[in-house]
């Protein structure tokens, strides 16, 4: 099993985005980790490109600062799950930083995943920037929406408040969206997801405070230490 915090059900949408008809355009992961959502994305789409540094940063729940050992062993566990999932020759890893990757993959996207760092200002540059090379039709996908309070700001400002993204739905902390030529600004739908914003954060705010049977009562899975 891979290590992760992709969901089954989360897993299931990202293999049916891929699996449906899109656009021309090359898919796009941001953030592998160890390669759970990677194996997903290209035994269904057939090829992928993965873009992490593994530099051992913004690598999970309070685990924001840069560490060389933990980003190699992670490196590693990425190749290694690759080649055990039969999938190591449909995925072109660029190891780098997402802000520093666009040269590296070239023409239009037909679907992007950002699971990347959660923060608000490398979060909005994710969608901002990577989101307007997907293509009329492609998908997005975004991983800790309406559960990280950065990365739910970020879709505040670039999905909710653009006519280019039409809010198709969630799996989890998992949206979709699909992109459109234009369309009526999604406010609406984003608003119907913040009470459920709203629980995540309190769940993480009761288990940082090391009130997790509180948390639990709220609806958190005791087997997971976060709300995904």
């Amino acid at each position: 099993m891979i290590e992760g915090w992709l969901t089954d059900g989360q897993a299931a949408r990202l293999a049916a985005a891929a699996a449906r008809s899109r656009p021309d355009g090359v898919v796009v992961e941001i953030g592998s980790f160890r390669g759970k959502s990677a194996v997903v994305l290209a035994s269904t789409a057939g090829s992928l490109i993965a873009i992490d540094p593994h530099a051992g940063s913004d690598r999970g729940p309070q685990e924001i600062e840069a560490d060389a050992t933990r980003g190699d062993a992670d490196f590693d566990a990425f190749h290694a799950n690759l080649a055990a999932a039969g999938v190591a020759d449909r995925v072109r890893h660029v190891r780098k930083f997402s802000s520093d990757a666009h040269q590296d993959v070239s023409g239009p996207l037909s679907l992007l995943y950002v699971d990347g760092a959660h923060r608000f200002g490398p979060a909005r540059a994710d969608l901002r920037d990577w989101g307007r090379r997907v293509a009329p039709g492609g998908v997005m996908l975004v991983h800790d929406a309406f559960s990280s309070i950065g990365v739910t700001l970020a879709l505040l400002v670039e999905c909710a408040l653009s006519p280019r993204w039409r809010y198709v739905g969630r799996t989890g902390s998992l949206a979709e969206y699909e992109r459109v030529e234009s369309g009526p600004r999604d406010v609406g739908a984003f608003a119907r997801e913040l009470p459920w914003f709203a629980r995540n954060v309190l769940i993480k705010v009761l288990v940082v405070a090391g009130r997790r049977r509180w948390a639990e009562r709220l609806g958190l899975d005791p087997a997971a230490p976060w709300p995904y």
